[in-house]
């Protein structure tokens, strides 16, 4: 029997997006404000995560792990705070090449936005200090969720990783409507994550005993299998958003940007009932 734990599930989702918000920031080109909405959202998952373990299903290397976690994002973001004058490289260059460009053909400096070049700019590797404290969490949920155990674990951070990916992607891809000049260079990137780890999502919630258990009836899910086909249904349309969103991006025009994100949002919603619904239901063997 593998538990569900929802205090493992938003520690999972904690450790996933800041994992993802690392693979962005690396970039250099997502402006600071990403940063400071990312870390602050997977940081008080992780908080939420640690409180929901202590007060109702408590695991202490989890729930200590989840507190780490928020801990280290919280600190990353008072330094990108701290060094918001330096800006980030890649969106500072873009800044600064628009503002000369329309100077030159309208004799006009337009102040946009100034960054200071002697100051030291943000180290995104901060960004993979929580991830990877939260991770021993995610590894210790995994571990207290029930046998077998490499499977229970195989279960948990893969489904981390692959909810992780599809959320940060489905967020940067809104993000591009405060920073219009993003290249789509990191929204391909998180796009590609999510469709790598769809399949090993897949495969580790089919692995016996799993949703094929379900598909069969051996389990009874109570609906008389329409759940178990409601999970297929996500698993598949998953997959074809996920195609969508990456053909979308090939198109040039500004708008296929929203269009993907639009397939991605939605992407969200059969994602997470991709590993919802599964690890539900296996709850009840």
């Amino acid at each position: 029997m593998i538990e569900f734990a929802p205090a493992t599930l938003l520690v999972q989702l904690a450790v996933g997006g800041l994992a993802f918000t690392w693979l962005t920031t690396r970039r250099r080109e997502a402006g600071l404000g990403y940063g400071w909405l990312m870390r602050g959202v997977f940081g008080s998952l992780a908080a939420g995560g640690a409180w929901l373990g202590f007060a109702s299903d408590p695991q202490p290397v989890r729930d200590w792990a989840a507190v780490g976690a928020a801990a280290a994002a919280a600190a990353a973001l008072a330094m990108s705070v701290a060094r918001r004058r330096a800006g980030v490289s890649g969106q500072r260059g873009r800044v600064e090449r628009r503002r000369a460009e329309i100077a030159e053909m309208t004799g006009i400096d337009r102040s946009e936005q100034h960054f200071d070049r002697s100051r030291s700019e943000f180290p995104p590797v901060l960004d993979l200090i929580a991830p990877a404290v939260g991770m021993v969490g995610v590894v210790a949920g995994g571990l207290d969720a029930g046998d077998p155990a490499a499977l229970a674990v195989a279960r948990t951070v893969i489904g981390a990783l692959f909810l992780g990916a599809v959320t940060d992607a489905m967020l940067l891809g809104h993000w591009y409507l405060v920073q219009p000049g993003l290249a789509r260079g990191p929204l391909l990137e998180l796009v590609r994550w999510t469709g790598a780890l769809w399949l090993p999502e897949v495969v580790v919630m089919l692995w016996p005993t799993g949703m094929g258990s379900v598909l069969s009836g051996t389990i009874d899910d109570g609906y008389n299998g329409l759940l178990g086909w409601f999970w297929v249904a996500c698993a598949v349309t998953t997959a074809g958003l996920i195609v969508g969103a990456r053909a979308a991006l090939r198109e040039r025009f500004y708008s296929a940007v929203m269009a993907a994100t639009g397939l991605l949002y939605l992407g969200i919603l059969t994602g997470f009932g991709t590993d919802l619904v599964a690890r539900v239901l296996l709850d009840t063997t």
